[in-house]
């Protein structure tokens, strides 16, 4: 497959302009509106001195503006680069000096932060949306003239979440991102103009550029975005306005389940229902059953454009913890760490190759060196191939702990934890023992009167002795999560570096 997200915007703004393109909590705009709009803000990256190549930033919460800031950019031939907007003005600095865009554009609440980057290097002019995007909307502006570009050109960078250190920019080129798209519409087959994904997560992720806006554009479909994540809201899109996708990690699915009105909704129109971050508690499963949909197992990371496989539908109900087999084009390796195929069931470091996989980190060979070896994505990620080919993750392979010189993965701990009723997020993370070197320990919320007996109690049924958490702490607010929705390991173990002189032992 071949072309560019601007090419796509381009023909269903004339074949079908008066089709939504995007609705933004009931604020829609069609294809002819959009294409438009970018139009105008594409005129004015250029008179800001945007050209073939240069990066755009964009910061900001999820809103029109942001899209079609992005649009605007690739319309020049630019690259579009996403900023969390919950970044400080340290860690703004520290992107913008990675990736130097000629213009950031923000939302008027974020000027102030803005500024602050710009007094200590004046090489970027600031936009704000509401002063120079939003007047553009609904005007008459001349076609831009898109440069022609390469397909290997890149045309978006998303920095990682940074779980293990400073985020690194993931390249994204047109050809990995049509060519990812296009093997997801073979595997995943919907008719022209169907796709209709609800987009809760924010758009600075590749869960945002990526597959919200680029995948919606080129398949011609309709895109809802949210603010923010809203069970309530959420629910009202999937039922009332009949959108039929939605990714994201278990957290989206378990709140969406437990509001009103759930349980006597009808969602069997929903065409995908992909769950990745974590593993799927059976329970869920069982909810969304009951309501027509069938959640799948996904897996992938951004620097394979961001999903890699997926579990067959017919199939996701009997083996809720594996992931699918690949894709078309997509495939997967499970290996020891000197490099060689492991043989079925027995685990190892995940290794991927695909469409979408990444050309490189921006302006970082050595971390590409790292990833990228011998034409595989080296993903960091432990898991294992059944009989079958298929795959069952396991855990980050930074996120193992080593108790006694035996592994153990947090996963299937949170996992066991996550069944105890009343329980609504669990964190596991390793913690120094004086004997065993490591030790699991358990951070849990909950609602109810729990006690850490009960815990143990419970894990102690279904783990093997070295496996049941030493300690176990009560959270009273909900675990920090990173903006793909995943729960943000590395702050937890920052912020609990000293557990074991602070809290007792539970066993």
């Amino acid at each position: 497959m071949s072309g560019t997200v601007v090419d796509a915007l381009t023909y269903w703004a004339r074949s079908k302009p008066d089709m939504t393109a995007i609705d933004f909590a009931g604020d829609s705009v069609t294809y002819a509106e959009l294409s438009r709009w970018a139009d105008g803000v594409a005129h004015d990256m250029a008179s800001r001195g945007v050209t073939r190549g240069d990066r755009v930033s964009v910061v900001g919460a999820n809103s029109l503006e942001w899209v079609v800031a992005a649009l605007g950019a690739m319309k020049v031939g630019a690259i579009a680069v996403g900023f969390n907007h919950r970044m400080v003005a340290r860690e703004l600095d520290a992107l913008i000096e990675s990736c130097e865009p000629t213009v950031v554009y923000c939302e008027e609440a974020l000027l102030p932060r803005l500024e602050d980057v710009q007094k200590g290097r004046n090489t970027f002019t600031i936009a704000v949306f509401e002063k120079d995007v939003t007047p553009l909307r609904g005007g008459e502006h001349a076609p831009f003239r898109t440069p022609v570009v390469e397909l290997d050109d890149p045309t978006a960078i998303v920095f990682t979440s940074g779980t293990t250190g400073t985020p690194k920019g993931v390249i994204f080129t047109h050809a990995t991102i049509a060519g990812e798209m296009h093997e997801w519409h073979l595997a995943e087959p919907i008719e022209p103009n169907g796709l209709r994904p609800v987009l809760v997560l924010p758009l600075f992720s590749a869960a945002g550029i990526i597959w919200g806006i680029s995948r919606v554009v080129l398949h011609g479909g309709t895109l809802f975005l949210q603010p923010g994540f809203d069970p309530a809201a959420a629910l009202r899109v999937l039922t009332e306005n009949k959108a039929n996708t939605l990714t994201g990690p278990p957290i989206l699915f378990e709140q969406i389940a437990k509001a009103p009105g759930f349980t006597e909704s009808d969602l069997s129109h929903m065409i995908t229902a992909h769950v990745g971050g974590a593993r799927v508690p059976v329970d869920l499963l069982g909810k969304w059953q009951a309501q027509g949909v069938a959640l799948r197992q996904i897996y992938g990371q951004t620097e394979i454009g961001g999903t890699a496989t997926a579990m067959p539908r017919e199939e996701a109900a009997q083996h809720p913890d594996k992931c699918g087999w690949g894709s078309i084009f997509t495939k997967i390796r499970v290996v020891d760490p000197e490099g060689n195929d492991l043989p079925p069931n027995e685990t190892g470091q995940i290794l991927l190759r695909g469409p979408g996989m990444m050309p490189g980190y921006w302006r970082n060979e050595e971390a590409t060196r790292a990833a990228l070896v011998d034409g595989w994505l080296q993903t960091g990620d432990l898991g294992k191939l059944d009989e079958n080919g298929y795959l069952t993750y396991v855990d980050r392979l930074k996120d193992m702990i080593i108790s006694g010189g035996i592994n153990i993965s947090p996963a299937e701990i949170e996992a066991v934890i996550n069944q105890i009723p009343g329980v609504d997020e669990v964190a596991v993370i390793s913690v120094p023992d004086a004997k065993f070197g490591e030790t699991p320990a358990a951070l849990v919320r909950t609602e109810t009167d729990m006690k850490e007996s009960e815990i143990i109690a419970f894990c102690n049924e279904y783990l093997a002795d070295y496996k049941v958490p030493r300690y176990i702490v009560f959270m009273d607010e909900p675990l920090p999560r990173m903006p793909s929705g995943k729960i943000a390991k590395r702050q937890l173990r920052e912020t609990f570096a000293d557990l074991p002189d602070n809290y007792e032992k539970v066993r």
